[in-house]
């Protein structure tokens, strides 16, 4: 312990990168150490890693450890204790995979770093192992004159600095705070994304959207949460595999490589920025700048810092998702919402406030991001165009909640009143919710709701994201305004049906109540000739029964007639001949 002497870090003040905001939040100063930055963040950050506030509704399944690892993670019954070299021995063999990407990694070799001539692109990454160093040196985890020689599976999977451990005792799956407990200025930044996203009309929670909050955001959904409860867990998973960026950093950086390259290119957001509600990476790619990364992409230098790739010789000739949304104000960090106007769906409390201060710095702060590229006057112009799209595509959004909300008050959804089965808790039933995605007994979902669903849950989120990322199919066509319109289509025509239906049945209850009692269908050899006339004029769908019936009766009572008469003994000849020249008549 006498090696680990008290030691004033290089890095004595926090980061510019660091936003005021979550210093305040945390009630700390500009003035304050890493460490007491990493100790108020991992304790704000444990805290608020739970279950979420529909935690009684639901329990985890056995992939839940490996997805939320802080809360639900089990070492496996393997009861041995192992050094930290023998880890490396074992799994040589028993999970190569692992060991051949960490021998890959820069933790395995962080002496080649250290040898990296300046003239380098990488060598940049010798300030951030120095700056682990410092932050390693100020939570006492390593001596003042010791160099941190690498980063091995101990360190990670059982405690920084372990010699060695017990696999049921000690062995854990490393958390967002476990890999903030070296890289201190990276997970500060990750986590103020809660801090600066604060909506001025409240439109989203506190930190919503961001990867921040995004396990929260998954569990205190109440359809997943029903999803858990009737014991679709399995389906319910595939969610939470994307929302783990809150309990984990692996999401954009693969262990056990952590590969820079890998998570500067956009195919690190593709796992979970694509599909039908929020398809970032295939609306990037199949815009102009995705057809640059594409096509001459494996020209770029993917080892350049990633501030310094459009500037470089060697670097990007074009944007990536990196290159975009790490970027506020010329300087690049782990925060990727500091330009967030829209979030995740376009609300009309959205387009309705986009003129207040808040929204039109953002504004001005995505202008300047695109403005390395192109002309001030040009990303205003796109901008601007963008916002006016996004807001007639919420219009038509609106126009049809309104017609689906009053479909469901007037209770004419198919099934709304004899078999349209209640939901379990906590889901509550709406017309066209979130649940109509995934449950569908007995007209719970009708295809009213589940269009609807579609409309403002994913085709309004593809058609605002076409925009967005430049991809003019994807905000017309193929992923856009003509998936809207077809949306509305549907939804309007059934409003129709069933509103016309509702009027036949309000007609036919009307024919079997007591007024039709008198009606002609219902007449008794009592019943004078103004019984018939009632129900001739009582009431349309009447009358045209009546009225077919009477004719339908007449032509059956006349043609009886004639019959008869042709059957009549001793009739003359000319009254016989006489009968087709009348019925011609």
């Amino acid at each position: 312990m006498a090696l680990l002497a008290a030691h004033l870090p290089a890095q004595a003040r926090i980061w510019d990168s660091v936003p005021d905001e979550q210093l305040q939040a945390l009630q700390l100063s500009r003035e304050a150490s890493p460490k007491e930055l990493f100790e108020a963040l991992s304790k704000r950050y444990k805290a608020e890693l739970n279950k979420g506030k529909l935690a009684r509704y639901w329990e985890p399944i056995p992939m839940d450890m490996y997805l939320a690892p802080s809360l639900f993670y089990k070492p496996p019954d393997v009861n041995i204790d192992v050094t930290r070299e023998q880890c490396v021995s074992c799994h040589t063999s028993v999970t190569h995979g692992w060991v051949k990407s960490w021998e890959k990694s820069v933790h395995a070799n962080l002496d080649a770093i250290r040898q990296l001539p300046a003239s380098d692109v990488r060598a940049y990454k010798k300030d951030i192992i120095a700056e682990v160093e410092d932050n390693l040196r100020g939570q006492g985890l390593l001596a003042k004159t010791e160099p941190l020689k690498e980063v091995q599976c101990t360190d990670c999977h059982m405690g920084i600095g372990a010699k060695g451990g017990n696999h049921v005792k000690d062995l854990r799956m490393p958390d967002r705070a476990v890999c903030g407990s070296c890289h201190v200025r990276q997970f500060a930044e990750a986590e103020s994304e809660r801090d600066t996203l604060v909506w001025p009309q409240k439109q989203w929670d506190q930190g919503h959207p961001s990867h921040t909050v995004d396990y929260r955001a998954n569990v205190e959904t109440a359809t997943w949460a029903v999803l858990m409860n009737e014991g679709k867990g399995p389906v319910a998973a595939s969610c939470t595999m994307c929302h783990t960026n809150q309990t984990k950093c692996d999401n954009c950086h693969t262990r056990h490589e952590f590969s820079t390259v890998e998570s500067r290119k956009p195919e690190a957001c593709a796992t979970c920025h694509n599909g039908v509600d929020h398809n970032e990476f295939e609306q990037y790619m199949y815009s102009k700048h995705g057809t640059a990364y594409q096509t001459l992409g494996n020209q770029w230098d993917w080892n350049i810092r990633l501030a310094d790739q459009l500037g470089h010789k060697n670097g990007a000739t074009a944007p990536t998702c990196q290159t975009c949304h790490f970027e506020y104000k010329g300087q690049y960090s782990h925060n990727v919402v500091r330009k967030v106007r829209w979030g995740f769906l376009p609300f009309k409390s959205i387009a309705d406030n986009l003129e207040h201060p808040w929204f039109k710095e953002r504004k001005d702060a995505w202008a300047a991001t695109c403005s390395q590229c192109h002309a001030p006057r040009f990303a205003q112009t796109y901008l601007t165009m963008m916002d006016d799209g996004i807001k007639l595509g919420t219009g038509l959004v609106e126009q049809s909640r309104k017609v689906m909300q009053k479909l469901y008050d007037d209770k004419l959804l198919v099934g709304q009143k004899t078999n349209r089965t209640p939901l379990r808790a906590p889901e509550k039933d709406e017309p066209g919710g979130f649940s109509s995605l995934f449950f569908a007994t007995n007209n719970q979902t009708t295809v009213a709701d589940r269009t609807f669903a579609e409309m403002w849950e994913q085709h309004v989120a593809r058609y605002m994201k076409g925009l967005e990322h430049v991809n003019p199919g994807g905000w017309t066509y193929s992923h856009g305004w003509s998936d809207l319109i077809k949306d509305q289509t549907i939804i309007n025509e059934q409003d129709t049906v069933l509103r016309e239906n509702a009027r036949m049945e309000q007609r036919l209850r009307k024919l079997e109540s007591g007024r039709a009692k008198t009606s002609f269908l219902n007449r008794s050899p009592d019943d004078g000739p103004q019984s018939v006339l009632a129900a001739v004029t009582d009431d349309p769908l009447t009358s045209s029964l009546a009225l077919s019936l009477l004719g339908g009766t007449l032509v059956v009572g006349g043609a009886s007639t004639v019959r008869r008469r042709r059957r009549l003994p001793g009739r003359q000849a000319s009254d016989a001949t006489t009968l087709p020249e009348r019925e011609t008549r």
